[in-house]
């Protein structure tokens, strides 16, 4: 479904993807994972069509993704509809006035007629428990609320690919695992996952494959995601974990950690 042929993406000369080439299959599950600054919203962005690759081919369904396709309303209204985003900052993504509209913004503007808006509206709040915010304007939800609401307007137009920036940032550990046990269903439901990730502990759960890349800005491996993280010392040496030692009942001995995490011995 998905296919980068050996892109390069830089900002302002700052080198952010460099050589990548993958395929994503569709109803995979992968996880994106890597250090700060290594790639990995960069590539979700390119994933879906707000950035175009410096050189390099970015192919959906066998179709190459161009400045000129996007240009034309409908090959862009048709892709859009096929890829949902959810951004790693969700004040990035909401705008409207209550989180009703929210989420029937992107249907609306794909042209369905209001009953079908409001129904679909309806049934991703409930989807997402969060009827109850029907009325209430997104800037004063919590941190949590405003991903919830960000998800459902990502699945409101029932796309067939759902990339999500880093979407545990911020949440407690309740809402993380609800919205992991939200994303087993989905793709259940025939869905194609990729996320972006630096939750160890969740990333088992979110996807069977992982794309590790590396603080050059290219894929350092890609291998079952059970496989990858029981390779500490490549962890290590791009930096997506640390080693330190300690004393425990007097021997010691070393923790494989990221910052915020529980250690992987």
């Amino acid at each position: 479904m998905i296919e980068l042929i050996d892109v390069r993406y830089a900002y302002e000369g700052a080198p952010a993807l460099q050589n990548v080439s993958l395929r994503i299959e569709k109803g995979e599950t992968v996880a994106l994972m890597g250090p700060n600054g290594s790639g990995k919203s960069t590539l979700l962005k390119l994933i879906n069509g707000l950035l175009l690759p410096d050189s390099g081919k970015y192919l959906f369904d066998g179709e190459e993704i161009t400045k000129k396709k996007l240009g034309d309303a409908g090959f862009a209204k048709a892709f859009h509809r096929r890829v949902g985003f959810v951004f790693q900052n969700s004040d990035t993504q909401l705008f409207c006035a209550d989180v009703f509209d929210e989420i029937a913004f992107g249907p609306r503007q794909m042209g369905m007629d209001e009953p079908a808006v409001a129904r679909r509206a309806e049934d991703c709040m409930e989807l997402l428990g969060i009827g109850p915010l029907r009325d209430r304007p997104p800037y004063h939800l919590s941190g949590g609320e405003k991903r919830k609401v960000a998800v459902a307007c990502a699945l409101a137009l029932n796309p067939d690919v759902i990339t999500l920036d880093e979407p545990m940032n911020g949440l407690d550990p309740r809402t993380q695992h609800s919205l992991a046990d939200l994303l087993v269903r989905l793709h259940k439901a025939g869905k194609t996952l990729i996320t972006s990730t630096h939750s160890l502990e969740l990333v088992q759960e979110l996807s069977t494959r992982a794309i590790l890349f590396n603080e050059a800005h290219a894929v350092a491996a890609d291998r079952p995601t059970i496989d990858l993280l029981r390779d500490t010392k490549l962890l290590l040496d791009v930096n997506l974990v640390d080693e330190y030692y300690h004393a425990h009942i007097g021997k010691e001995h070393s923790h494989f950690h990221t910052h915020g995490t529980e250690p992987i011995e």
